[in-house]
């Protein structure tokens, strides 16, 4: 599952400082490259990647902004109140007659050969990735859900996904900030609740504490308690956590403000953020929590990409044969539709004969009683 490579792209997180380093706004960054703030937006928290055109643009504008970055902090910058003067002309060294001129031979050492760095295989890199960052990530998302197999779940959705998008994951500088910001998604989707499991509550923690701390997590805003997680849990800079959660520095900042006071509220021993900090790490720490294998993980995505891959190419022959099949059948002129009968009053009675009267009963009978042929047929008498 390999995609052909495209332009290489920095890390959300770094497209961000970029931007805000050159003092632009998303609107005005999404006016350069020809697209919208919702596009910018999700561009810089890793959830969507550009494509074609939009990508190229962009990776040349980041590029730009990077060279001006640089060059800003080559300048040297003189502290105001000092002067630079030039040095001193050195006089020349003098001159002594060597009393050796064949100079001797320096020692030559010969570094060691150092080994080659072995190249790892998709597969190896994704497993070494997975082992590294999936533990984490399903306490990070328990704390998120409240639920072992919602958390499990998510972190192994992300993982999936990352494997479909291994060339990307892979040149990304926060491969593990990519994953995360997927399965935190994923678990806090709405849909979720739609699942059966939920019907079915998971038994709480056993300490009264942390039974007390998860409750008051999940009372929490989806938003206010993802930004919670991310900066007092997995320890975050603001920016970075702004950028993870698709929201500006300050409302980030005031989601977390008001994630601490209402935790303070309830728990007041946790008002301290360090406090909190440890607090998260041993709420996690104690569940017992457990992933799939590696290898169980990309073999169950790529067989998801296959079903869904297989589902569109039915669909799309469906659709083209009910559409050959309405190009065939369809009529080739315009026929108009016949109205329906109506009852039309006052049209006069259609014009016929009558009952036959008693003489023209008797000529009929009379008639039918001669002969059919003769000269009594052309010539009648009269009687």
């Amino acid at each position: 599952m390999t995609r052909s490579p495209s332009t290489p792209l920095p890390p959300p997180k770094a497209r961000r400082r970029l931007r805000e380093t050159a003092a632009l706004t998303q609107d005005q960054l999404a006016t350069r490259v020809g697209v919208t703030r919702q596009t910018v937006r999700a561009w810089e928290s890793g959830r969507t990647t550009p494509r074609g055109q939009k990508r190229e643009a962009y990776a040349k504008l980041l590029k730009t902004l990077a060279e001006e970055d640089a060059a800003q902090r080559a300048e040297p910058t003189p502290e105001p109140g000092t002067h630079t003067e030039p040095d001193p002309p050195s006089e020349p060294p003098a001159q002594h007659p060597d009393p050796d001129p064949v100079p001797a031979p320096a020692p030559v050492s010969v570094p060691e050969p150092e080994p080659e760095p072995v190249a790892l295989t998709p597969a190896q890199a994704f497993d070494a990735l997975y082992e590294f960052g999936a533990p984490a990530l399903v306490r990070q998302a328990f704390l998120l859900t409240g639920r072992r197999e919602s958390a499990r779940e998510s972190v192994e959705r992300a993982f999936q996904a990352a494997w479909e998008h291994w060339p990307e994951v892979a040149r990304d500088r926060d491969p593990v900030g990519w994953v995360r910001a997927t399965a935190y998604e994923y678990a806090l989707s709405p849909w979720q609740r739609f699942h059966p499991r939920h019907r079915n509550p998971e038994p709480p923690p056993a300490d009264p504490g942390d039974r007390t701390l998860l409750n008051t997590l999940l009372r929490l805003p989806p938003r206010h308690r993802r930004t919670l997680l991310l900066y007092d849990g997995v320890g975050l800079g603001l920016p970075e956590t702004a950028a993870e959660t698709e929201a500006s520095t300050p409302a980030a900042a005031n989601r977390l403000l008001r994630a601490r006071e209402t935790v303070a509220d309830r728990l007041p021993a946790l008002a301290d953020p360090q406090v909190l900090h440890r607090r998260l790490a041993e709420l996690a720490s104690a569940e017992r929590l457990w992933s799939a294998k590696p290898p169980a993980v990309r073999s169950v995505g790529e067989r998801r990409a296959r079903f869904w891959t297989r589902a569109a190419i039915a669909v799309t022959v469906a659709l083209i044969g009910t559409t050959a099949l309405t190009v065939r059948t369809a009529p080739t002129h315009y026929e108009p539709p016949v109205s329906r009968g109506e009852a039309v009053r006052g049209v006069p009675p259609r014009v016929a004969p009558g009952s036959l009267s008693d003489e023209e009963l008797e000529l009929r009978q009379k008639l039918r009683d001669q002969l059919q042929a003769g000269p009594e047929r052309l010539t009648p008498r009269l009687e």
